[in-house]
């Protein structure tokens, strides 16, 4: 019988840990959650496409995982420790706390141990943090401002904007600089934290237990910055060379996202900037000592936060520096309807006054090819859902893993939730074979099962979930990652096939972790790929796309409105959430976004523009800063519904929120009447009969 007081480990994680370390050294090449401090010295399989051939004989499987979970010792992962109270004492490697929530970085050997600790209900994987490069075209003219008009007479108060992106943030374009009374050139920047970095110390805020909170990355100040622009004619040399972050991509992600929230062309241009460059490495054994998930994200916003607190004592404002954070990347993980503890941490962060978080709704909206060529569909085909009507009863998913000249190598997964009402039992159909793998009822799992073709099937069937009480179905397809034989997951239609034991509800809905398409070297004649598997266009189900994080109740999640065509671009991702809320909240401008352009060099442009839901939620982000500014005591869930209440309807639309768009389009001018109006109030009472 299981111990009543044991808590659950997620079905990533007891793979992860059922499984030989060499085999999760290879895996921490193209996996953000684990990573392996000490990489031992042996060869990186994936050099890019040019490397030498890595598996000869693709027929040919490796040896079985070894079935030990005392094992690997050596791999590390990031967890996030769901607690049946916050009184629990202090758990090995736990870095941080948030009511219930810890997160801890631990031994993947040690998920067993940390659940079996008392008080401890649920020991999870930090998710895989997506990033999907934007459209861009080079931009010769730089865009007309953003900054929405005030009322007469009303003046904003300092405020602080975040911003949380990758391929570094160039403090020293034109955008973001001013002049002060001396003639001296300065950045709005106050503060960089590149988490990837090794130029300077991490930062030092002091946490409740913890002696050193970010023990890790490189922390830029202002006074760096501005030492660099004042040297750079001296030793001619560019200040973004003087003061170097680990990612300084021509372009950037973050910096063109900085710029239109609140570079001086942006939405708010007064506000001070703080920014963290999320590590994205780019060498083999870099990406097997980083980490880049969703425990980079918490720490992010922690320590926007604190920057926050200490600018606010710095430049001694009443009470705390408002603070308007921009996220512009997404998680696909988890049941969709924020339960997830990423965001349940962010949500307790954001029930103080003066504090309000945007996300990217995703750009997975794509279902069907729309010119000739066009394969944008694979990012949007991550959805399914329907409904067994009664016990006995069945239905099929397809599933499909790339082929044609490529392996996917990366580990393809598949959540399905249904209701705590009903079982189900799950068969899983490989390609080329009529052979079903199952039935996995519930509380039953097939772990690291090893296919003739070299492919590992897991499949988890476990009910009420400690986060929302929900039942889980969850699948993944990994490859053989054997050190020097390494096969990908076998290409075509994997079909799913679900029946109903015992019916009163019915439905699901079902999600894949959405891979970024990226090669990454050669397996015998075939290119090696990390590439998103989909489902087909018969089992897609265009609805309830919005990435994870996105699904927060406080949080706003916006999607990208094309303004010439006055229509919802066709990437944005649409909801509901699988719990019926209405999100994405509001739709802003997204399509052809000029902004700056980072890290030109020299008689390269210096703006460009981009399209998706990252140039759109900085929009509203940046809405969200000026309302802050002329209300500082607005907190996340008022900046939402001023939004939402103020929104334009579309054309053709109604005022009720659509699946697509939200509320409509967003409204800065209404935004910032509303705010001002928030805590007015008129004394009627002498005027009743």
């Amino acid at each position: 019988m299981p111990d009543k007081k044991q808590g659950k480990i997620h079905p990533k994680l007891r793979m992860f840990a059922n499984c030989d370390p060499t085999i999760n050294e290879v895996r921490a090449e193209l996996a953000s959650t684990l990573s392996v401090p000490e990489v031992a010295a042996t060869t990186p399989q994936f050099r890019g496409a040019g490397a030498v051939p890595i598996a000869p004989d693709p027929s040919r499987p490796g040896p079985p995982v070894i079935a030990d979970w005392k094992k690997d010792t050596r791999t590390r992962v990031n967890v996030f420790i769901d607690l049946r109270h916050s009184q629990v004492p202090r758990l090995p490697g736990e870095k941080h706390r948030k009511g219930n929530i810890a997160l801890a970085e631990i031994p993947v050997a040690e998920a067993t141990k940390v659940a079996g600790r008392v008080g401890v209900a649920m020991v999870s994987p930090a998710e895989s943090l997506k990033f999907s490069p934007p459209e861009e075209q080079a931009a010769l003219l730089p865009p007309a401002a953003r900054r929405p008009a005030l009322p007469k007479g009303v003046a904003p108060a300092p405020v602080l904007v975040g911003i949380i992106d990758v391929q570094g943030f160039d403090f020293a374009h034109e955008d973001f600089l001013v002049t002060d009374e001396n003639g001296v050139q300065r950045t709005r920047f106050a503060r960089i934290w590149d988490q990837g970095g090794k130029s300077r110390k991490p930062p030092h805020y002091a946490g409740k237990g913890n002696s050193l909170k970010y023990d890790y990355g490189s922390e830029i100040r202002a006074e760096h910055m501005n030492r660099a622009l004042a040297d750079q004619a001296g030793t001619k040399m560019p200040a973004i060379d003087l003061e170097p972050q680990s990612q300084m991509i021509p372009g950037s992600h973050g910096t063109h996202v900085a710029s239109i929230a609140a570079g001086a062309k942006g939405v708010c241009p007064h506000a001070v900037l703080a920014a963290v460059l999320i590590s994205l490495p780019s060498a083999d054994q870099d990406r097997r000592k980083s980490f880049y998930d969703s425990s980079r994200l918490v720490d992010a916003i922690e320590y926007l936060l604190d920057v926050a607190e200490e600018l606010s004592s710095e430049s001694k404002v009443s009470g705390l520096l408002p603070i308007s954070i921009n996220v512009s990347l997404g998680t696909n993980g988890d049941a969709h309807d924020g339960s997830s503890p990423l965001c349940r941490w962010i949500e307790s962060a954001l029930a103080t006054a003066g504090r309000c978080v945007t996300v990217a709704a995703g750009n997975a909206g794509q279902a069907e090819a729309t010119r000739p060529g066009d394969i944008g569909f694979v990012m949007g085909r991550i959805h399914t859902a329907g409904r067994i009507a009664s016990r006995g009863l069945e239905t099929r998913l397809e599933w499909t893993v790339i082929g044609n000249g490529k392996a996917d190598i990366s580990e393809n997964e598949l959540e399905l939730w249904y209701s705590p009402q009903d079982r189900f039992r799950v068969w899983l159909l490989p390609p080329n074979t009529d052979k079903w793998i199952g039935p996995v009822g519930e509380r039953q799992y097939i772990e690291n099962k090893q296919l003739p073709d070299g492919t590992f099937v897991s499949i988890y069937n476990e009910v009420y979930h400690p986060v929302n009480g929900s039942n889980q179905i969850a699948i993944y397809l990994s490859p053989n990652l054997t050190p020097g034989n390494v096969i990908g997951i076998s290409a075509g239609v994997w079909t799913v096939r679900l029946e109903g034991v015992e019916v009163r509800d019915g439905r699901f809905h079902g999600w894949i972790e959405r891979d970024d398409p990226f090669p990454v070297g050669k397996i015998g004649p075939k290119e090696a790929w990390r590439f998103p598997s989909f489902f087909t266009q018969k089992s897609n189900v265009p609805l309830s796309q919005v990435s994870s994080l996105a699904c927060s109740p406080r949080i706003i999640s916006v999607a990208n409105l094309d303004v010439r065509a006055s229509r919802v671009h066709v990437t944005s991702s649409q909801g509901p959430t699988r719990d019926g809320r209405f999100k994405p909240d509001v739709a802003a401008p997204g399509t052809d976004v000029i902004a700056a352009r980072g890290f030109a060099g020299k008689g390269e442009p210096v703006w460009v523009s981009m399209t998706g839901t990252s140039m759109a939620s900085p929009y509203v982000t940046g809405i969200a800063a000026m309302m802050l500014a002329v209300a500082p005591n607005l907190n996340g869930a008022q900046i939402s519904g001023i939004i939402q209440r103020t929104a334009r309807p579309l054309p053709g639309k109604t005022f009720e929120w659509a699946s697509d768009a939200g509320y409509g389009a967003i409204d800065p001018e209404a935004c910032m009447a509303e705010a001002l109006s928030v805590y007015g109030r008129d004394d009627i009472t002498d005027e009743t009969a």
